[in-house]
């Protein structure tokens, strides 16, 4: 019963963006991106493509993300906009979270990634043009991608906050206390299978193409960079975002340790009340701002 209740509201969902997609107009780079795929499609193996094509993918957009962060430390007109001015990044911080940031990528991310192959295939995933649904769709399912990763994050990044574990795994990656862009997947080998693992579930409830998967790495390191980056930049578009928490909730919870737990989104530490400490600060923030 409770099966088929999801099944109704997953067909609701996508009833509901089916329909509002019918009045958005096409992608403008749409014919481009069809050569390019096809091209693609045509020199590759699926196997190629999902192994060696989604390292590249996560590699190249990770470090692109982080670049803008990179920069705003030699740009004096930005440091107004770093949440913690008094700790700045360091060339000793930097060079420890790109070694350790390595060693994950290619010691534990890409193990998982040759994966990809396998789940495609099991699951039926279609590589083609023809199959790929529209951009509005390939949004909307993003987004679902996200409210699944964030609940699931919430609660075991809580749990790894918990004083008989917190110092065997999670607190690697609170080494510092004061986040910036490249930190987003520093952490204990551990914490990146089982908070990763989160990132999975999405993909297995609503992937009906291979470029969600991509698309979905995308916006998963947007937003975990954003968040990471120690930077809250006015008329940032991800704060269009609803509920979206930001680099300034998440950069408290590296400052505080307590609270702030959510990856994406607030409302589960708005249910569960762990943002109080969060709002009374930011409040006091405000009102010495406004001074």
């Amino acid at each position: 019963m409770e099966v088929n209740g999801t099944a109704d509201i997953l067909s609701s969902a996508f009833l509901a963006v089916e329909y509002v997609d019918s009045f958005l107009p096409g992608n403008p780079l749409q014919e481009p991106l069809k050569h390019a795929w096809n091209h693609m499609l045509q020199n590759y193996s699926k196997f190629q493509i999902a192994t060696w094509g989604s390292l590249i993918i996560h590699e190249l957009i990770y470090f692109l993300f982080c670049l803008p962060g990179f920069i705003f430390q030699f740009l004096p007109f930005m440091q107004k906009y770093k949440i913690q001015p008094d700790k700045p990044e360091t060339w000793e911080k930097q060079w420890k979270c790109f070694k350790m940031l390595l060693f994950n990528h290619f010691c534990i991310q890409l193990p998982l990634i040759c994966g990809t192959y396998y789940f495609t295939e099991f699951f039926s995933i279609p590589y083609d043009w023809d199959s790929m649904p529209r951009w509005s769709f390939i949004l909307a399912q993003c987004f679902g991608c996200a409210v699944i990763e964030d609940t699931w994050h919430y609660f075991l990044h809580r749990a790894l906050h918990h004083r008989r574990i917190y110092k065997y795994i999670h607190k690697v990656h609170h080494d510092f206390t004061a986040p910036f862009g490249m930190q987003a997947e520093y952490a204990h080998p551990a914490e990146t299978v089982i908070l990763g693992a989160g990132f999975f579930i999405g993909i297995m409830v609503f992937c009906n193409h291979m470029i969600l998967l991509w698309a979905w790495v995308a916006f998963r390191l947007l937003e975990t960079i954003d968040v990471h980056s120690g930077y809250d930049i006015p008329l940032n578009p991800l704060h269009l975002i609803p509920f979206y928490a930001g680099a300034r909730f998440h950069d408290f919870h590296h400052m505080n340790f307590v609270g702030n737990y959510g990856s994406t989104f607030t409302w589960w530490d708005r249910l569960f009340n762990t943002d109080s400490q969060f709002k009374k600060h930011y409040t006091q923030h405000k009102a010495v701002k406004s001074d």
